[in-house]
């Protein structure tokens, strides 16, 4: 049969002309600043790829299966596990909840299991659970070797085999030293319990993972992608070295690391992130020349970042964690949990638990995700980003290194400082608005109120006390500070009236007093909208009938020369602020002269103003 290619009687297009025709659209705009997308991350983002972009990247002529395993671990399929997490700390009803999520198409189950002290509350919370069915991992213990041997004995006393049982325990070393300021037993003490949680899990529990690098933790401090990965490296790399110092067999080791990584919204760079993350720790475990090639394998469980999670218009969740699942799951994540989309102010119920879990079902058995093996493979954009990001995680991992490893790095409080940097840039993107919250920093539900709904959540961890050996970074949402502006005001019992004084046109007026809507609307304040007003005097007698707290005047840059002095003389000492969308850069210094006491504008930092408008009506 004859090889046709598809379109060949159309000439190849060269780059060259594409990038001509481009700048003459531009028509002389810079077209860095116009199209190149600097990322967070510190590398550029081109607005299109080609066949020539794939000509550098050394992996791809690698298979599905076939080391370093960017493509994926298996070579003919893309199941993943679907793994429900339960906080229920009473063992009966974290046990009820389980059944459920496994009747419902849960294949993982995560308990914390902090309050289990005896086997008989271990068989109570393992009853009627066929453990050889669905893999098992203890998120949260207080002595993960006893939660263990707990485990081993009712699975015995139940008839299962433990060397055929699958499943993780959440012991990461470095988590319990960053968030809270010491390790556990000492660096010393913590290594021997990792040694002796891999001897015992060598024995009886083969295919459980006892060591756990929680990617995630950086992600949810702020960290951007490439310092999640390269720090997670960095500290799973730490682990490999010191407990094959202390004898351990190093394909033991490797084979029992199971990274937590965060999936945000940031759809096709997470999806290269997990594909840059199976290449790199191929690469870095090749080095200690393990006795088998699955060493190398790396395990990635995902999990919704919380980062990007927010209080207000909390349904917008389940859209942030479809995608970002869709994310895991093209990308080849061995395991995914979805966090329920009501966890950021309440416990979660039936109801948030089922969507979660629904969300991967449909994305496996309605939309067959789980049928083909790296559908991304081959697309020019995600090999360059996932190449791209592999490179610049590997500069973290290098430096780390070059800091004598991860644990000398946080001593020193350099991946703190670091992740801290990035956070601050983060938290100013959406003070700015150049990232969008939705519901929370951009187009706010005006009728929405949540401070009855928030729920007073216990402490998840295990030791709730702190040490000052090693600085600590702490989890938070990018939300919460717009959040606190708006529970304030929630809280205050007040709830400023903000009245749009549109004149003039059409056009500009409504994206103005949209605009401003949107701004003031975030801080939960009364809105009252107008169709428009023939003349100054009409748009302040309004507004004063209204009895209107803030005026915001609502017109074209050309047209505020008509209104603007009128109105601030009428309205003087008869409001608390007056206002003017836009920033008409020559009349500023004159509308300030005339009584104007804010421009808001795409520019402003619109955190630092709502804090000063709260601040003046006593709110804050």
């Amino acid at each position: 049969m004859e090889d046709n290619k598809l379109f060949s009687e159309f000439p190849p297009v060269s780059t060259e002309k594409w990038e001509e025709v481009i700048n003459k659209d531009l028509k002389g705009a810079d077209y860095e600043k116009k199209l190149v997308w600097r990322t967070i991350e510190g590398f550029k983002v081109k607005p299109y790829y080609r066949a020539e972009d794939l000509e550098n990247i050394e992996y791809l002529n690698s298979n599905p299966g076939q080391a370093p395993y960017t493509r994926g671990k298996q070579a003919d399929s893309n199941v993943w596990d679907i793994r429900q997490d339960i906080k229920e700390k009473d063992p009966a009803k974290a046990n009820a909840f389980a059944l459920d999520a496994v009747k419902r198409g849960a294949t993982a189950l995560g308990f914390c299991v902090k309050a289990i002290e005896t086997e008989e509350q271990m068989a109570t919370l393992l009853k009627d659970i066929y453990l050889t069915a669905v893999s098992i991992h203890f998120n949260c213990s207080k002595d993960y070797l006893k939660t263990l041997q707990l485990f081993v004995a009712v699975a015995k006393k139940n008839g299962f085999d433990t060397k055929e049982i699958k499943g993780s325990v959440n012991f990461d070393i470095f988590k319990h030293a960053l968030t809270h300021g010491a390790f556990r037993k000492g660096e010393d003490g913590d290594y021997a319990e990792a040694v002796e949680l891999l001897n015992y899990a060598k024995e009886n529990l083969p295919k459980f993972r006892v060591l756990t690098v929680n990617g995630s933790l950086f992600a949810n401090a702020g960290s951007n992608i490439v310092q999640e990965l390269g720090f997670a490296l960095a500290e799973a790399n730490e682990l490999l070295a010191k407990l094959s110092d202390k004898g351990c067999d190093v394909t033991l080791v490797a084979k029992n690391i199971a990274f937590n990584l965060a999936i945000g919204g940031n759809y096709f760079m997470e999806i290269a992130k997990i594909r840059a993350a199976r290449m790199l720790w191929s690469k870095i475990v090749e080095q200690y020349k393990p006795s088998c090639d699955c060493a190398c394998k790396a395990y990635i469980n995902s999990t919704s970042s919380t980062w990007n999670k927010s209080i207000f218009d909390p349904y917008v969740n389940m859209l942030r964690t479809t995608t970002e699942t869709m994310s895991a799951a093209i990308a080849g994540a061995d395991s995914i949990s979805v966090a329920p989309f009501d966890i950021a102010f309440k416990e979660a119920d039936d109801f948030s638990y089922r969507i979660a879990r629904n969300q991967q079902l449909l994305l496996k058995e309605e939309s067959y995700l789980d049928k083909i093996v790296d559908p991304a493979a081959g697309s020019y954009y995600i090999e360059n980003l996932t190449d791209s990001i592999a490179q610049y995680a590997w500069q973290h991992f290098v430096t780390i290194e070059d800091k004598n490893g991860f644990a000398a790095a946080i001593r020193e409080g350099y991946v703190q400082d670091e992740i801290a940097k990035t956070a601050q840039q983060r938290d100013m993107d959406i003070a700015t608005r150049k990232t969008t919250i939705l519901g929370t920093n951009q187009y706010p539900n005006l009728t929405e109120t949540m401070n009855a709904k928030i729920e007073k959540k216990e402490c998840c961890c295990c030791h709730c006390e702190k040490g000052t050996e090693i600085k600590t970074i702490e989890p938070y949402r990018g939300a919460e500070a717009f959040e606190h502006l708006r529970l304030a005001t929630e809280q205050s019992g007040k709830r400023p009236k903000v009245f749009l004084l549109t004149y003039g046109n059409l056009a500009m007026r409504r994206a103005r007093s949209g605009f401003a809507t949107n701004f003031f609307g975030v801080a939960g304040y009364e809105i009252i909208d107008n169709n428009g007003f023939a003349t100054a005097e009409e748009g302040v007698k309004a507004a004063l009938d209204a009895k209107a707290d803030i005026v915001v005047l609502c017109s074209s840059d050309d047209e505020y020369a008509e209104i603007t002095e009128t109105a601030c003389n009428l309205l003087k000492g008869k409001v608390k602020s007056i206002v003017l969308a836009g920033f008409p850069k020559e009349m500023v210094e004159t509308y300030k002269g005339f009584g104007i006491n804010e421009f808001i504008h795409v520019k402003t930092n619109v955190l630092e103003s709502l804090t000063n408008f709260q601040k003046l009506f006593g709110i804050l």
